[in-house]
């Protein structure tokens, strides 16, 4: 199969008229939106809007009823399971609100778990680097229980970026972080996409969070209604409440 090589195009993940339904629910609707190599873009909505659903297709968590994705040119319908399996781990990064860290190992192993189980070795410069900006360095033999809230999720931050994605999913990564915390969580978000030409895609509900994405897409009802270029807090918000 021949497909279309990353290099080749400055589309991050692409999808094209993809419609989900569970039962008689719609949780997508027909919806076609790209997401440009190196951008950072807040996706949100109220509950029920289809968020999660978005994201679990764009990620190629889930497949679509209808329509397509496609992730570095690759149209990941045609893969198989065990083939889209290897392309997420390889080529996409997940940061979630609950930090999904194996409480048996410590940070550096959960770091680098995505390696492990891809049956590749750490490269020992980049993984000093990732630890370096999420402040870990003298926290990698402890274990997750000996972490505070914000610093398990700069440690499921590391895991995501270590493999060198081309793009990185974030799902709610601030909801259970208090202000402060989720404030170094983003900046730390929005560095990866400045320095490194990382792109993110963040699914929240948080206005302030989206304030630090380029570009805010709005869910309502299963379809992409609108988008807002360098969204303000305070826009974010009054767009919201219209939803």
């Amino acid at each position: 199969m021949t497909t279309t090589t990353v290099q080749a195009t400055a589309e991050a993940v692409r999808l094209e008229s993809v419609t989900k339904t569970y039962g008689a629910v719609r949780a997508l609707d027909g919806v076609t939106w790209t997401f440009p190599r190196g951008g950072f873009t807040a996706v949100m909505g109220p509950s029920g809007s289809g968020k999660s659903t978005f994201l679990h297709c764009a990620s190629g968590l889930d497949r679509p009823s209808e329509g397509g994705v496609r992730i570095g040119g690759v149209d990941i319908g045609r893969l198989s399971e065990a083939k889209r399996t290897l392309l997420r781990r390889k080529r996409i990064g997940f940061v979630f609100q609950d930090f999904n860290l194996i409480p048996s190992m410590d940070v550096e192993q959960n770091i680098t778990l995505p390696l492990q189980l891809g049956g590749l070795e750490a490269d020992p410069a980049w993984l000093a680097e990732v630890v370096r900006r999420v402040g870990l360095a003298d926290r990698l033999r402890h274990r997750p229980s000996e972490l505070s809230g914000g610093q398990q999720q700069r440690a499921a931050l590391a895991r995501a970026l270590v493999t060198r994605p081309e793009v990185v999913f974030a799902d709610e990564p601030t909801g259970a972080l208090d202000p402060r915390t989720a404030r170094e969580v983003l900046r730390l978000l929005r560095e990866a996409v400045d320095t490194t030409g990382q792109t993110l895609v963040l699914v929240t509900h948080d206005p302030l969070a989206a304030a630090w994405a380029d570009s805010a897409v709005f869910l309502s009802r299963g379809r992409i209604v609108d988008e807002m270029l360098r969204p303000t807090a305070a826009a974010v918000a009054s767009r919201w409440e219209s939803l």
